[in-house]
């Protein structure tokens, strides 16, 4: 351990320090018996005793240090308690080269995705993966809209956040999405909340207005050598209640009789965005739901978390047994029963004050929910063929 700042003693034993690190040292006294600061890889760390119970010294002294610049935690060094405050900073510092990058990658693999959508072949030609820019704004528009709900209300709470990173996959739409990051502690509930629930209904605000756009789009035409082709792979999705409600509140059909006619791909990219805000509703760990649940239901959040894993297994087990569709068709909801189950077992975001929500937001997150199981679906993709 490096010894780079260590403070004298009076004959008080009390130990000297420099205000400009952090907070007054007689306010961390007050919970926490300092005998010994140093400076360890950029960050001030406060060796003592606790003079409460390790939570409440956080609680109370997380709020004073953040005032001052710093996330603090309560950590056991080399057998020692430790008061580990690391300088936080909120934006983007320098230019985001690895966002940048993925980006630009993420539209690559959507454009190359899309094409198929489209009835190209950018094997043959790659030069028309340029003819699916309709279908990369709608996928990107949604998905970033949503993250950057997240980041925009993790500015307005001081908490430090990533930009987006968006995920390029050669899967049937060109991604596995977007995440951010955050950094530090969650300081209270509402913050929990605001930030949880931000990215949902940003996003479903972006794909209703994308659903509506694709909605007035000429639909596709298959070519007849393929509608005739009879090992010709067909890809069915399942469409959510509220992808048939805003087709039917403006009257565009979602449903043809026309095998060789389907839905323009913009409404692919309203698709994912409903599918995406279904999952990230999903109420466990770090999920968007269980930001929300955690923060409504304290504690209790994590007995309801523990139930879904095996409802997700059951809506598998009926699918497949009941209803009578392929592995390959309800294996969508196996997978995640598993990340369901791996994500529960981490437990959520545990926010510093953990005060009741105001009935303000309890009904916007119960409205939020109920948004997510309008963009649920049994059955979402079935792969004929």
């Amino acid at each position: 351990m490096d010894d780079v700042d260590r403070p004298g003693f009076d004959t008080a034993g009390r130990g000297t320090y420099s205000p400009e690190d952090g907070p007054p040292i007689d306010r961390i006294e007050s919970v926490f018996a300092v005998y010994e600061v140093r400076r360890e890889d950029g960050q001030v760390v406060y060796y003592g005793d606790p003079l409460a119970h390790p939570e409440r010294v956080m609680q109370e002294l997380w709020p004073a240090f953040r005032e001052r610049g710093y996330d603090a935690t309560l950590e056991r060094r080399h057998g020692e308690y430790a008061l580990v405050a690391e300088p936080t900073t909120l934006g983007v510092d320098g230019i985001p080269w690895t966002n940048i990058v993925l980006l630009l990658l993420t539209v690559c693999s959507t454009l190359f995705a899309g094409s198929f959508w489209y009835q190209l072949d950018p094997v043959a030609d790659p030069t028309v993966i340029w003819q699916a820019w309709p279908f990369t704004a709608a996928i990107l528009g949604v998905l970033g809209i949503h993250e950057m709900g997240h980041y925009v209300m993790s500015r307005y709470h001081q908490v430090d956040a990533s930009l987006p990173y968006f995920i390029p996959v050669p899967t049937l739409i060109g991604t596995m999405g977007a995440v951010i990051t955050l950094k530090g502690r969650m300081p209270d509930r509402k913050a929990l909340f605001d930030i949880g629930v931000a990215g949902p209904l940003a996003g479903l605000i972006a794909t209703v207005v994308v659903t509506v756009i694709g909605l007035h789009l000429p639909p596709v035409t298959v070519p007849e050598a393929v509608v005739q082709d009879p090992n010709a792979i067909r890809i069915e999705l399942g469409y959510p209640p509220l992808l048939e409600l805003l087709a039917a509140g403006f009257d565009q059909p979602l449903y043809r009789n026309d095998p060789a006619t389907g839905v323009n791909p913009v409404v692919i990219g309203a698709w994912v965005g409903m599918f995406v805000t279904f999952l990230n509703l999903i109420p466990v760990g770090q999920l968007d739901g269980g930001h929300i649940l955690r923060a409504m239901a304290g504690e209790f959040q994590e007995t309801i978390a523990a139930l879904v894993p095996g409802v997700l297994f059951a809506l598998a087990a009926y699918l497949f047994y009941v209803d009578g569709y392929s592995v390959n068709t309800v294996f969508v909801w196996i997978l995640w029963g598993l990340l369901t189950a791996f994500l529960a077992s981490k437990g959520p975001a545990t926010p510093v004050q953990d005060e009741r929500l105001g009935r303000g937001r309890f009904v916007l997150g119960t409205v939020t929910f109920g948004l997510g199981l309008l963009c649920f679906m049994p059955v979402p993709v079935m792969i004929i063929g």
